[in-house]
């Protein structure tokens, strides 16, 4: 972020923090970045991402199939009208394409 002053501008960084509050975790964290050599910022944000990496990706959505067949059965309970018509005709349109 970027703030204007009499010179110009100032990027502040914003600051976010985690709150680890499990000493396991703590321990595991420490070791993890004491042994790869990482600061412990660096070893959690590639440890997630891996892990992230692994996992199958979230669904797109989902389609409630329950949902559809009640929507079909009120669509199919409709009364049917103009059946003795060709989906031409419906649509207005003569044997030969054309509009009527």
């Amino acid at each position: 972020m970027y703030i204007s002053n009499l010179f110009g501008y100032i990027h502040l960084e914003a600051i976010v923090t985690v709150l680890i509050k499990d000493a396991d975790t703590d321990r595991v964290i420490r070791e993890l970045a004491a042994r790869t050599g990482e600061t412990i910022t660096h070893a959690v944000k590639i440890a997630a991402e891996e892990r992230l990496a692994r996992l199958p990706a979230p669904p797109k959505g989902r389609i409630d199939m329950e949902k559809v067949e009640e929507i079909l059965a009120r669509i199919h309970s409709y009364p049917r009208i103009n059946e003795h018509l060709t989906d031409d005709e419906i649509i207005g349109y003569d044997e030969n394409g054309v509009p009527s």
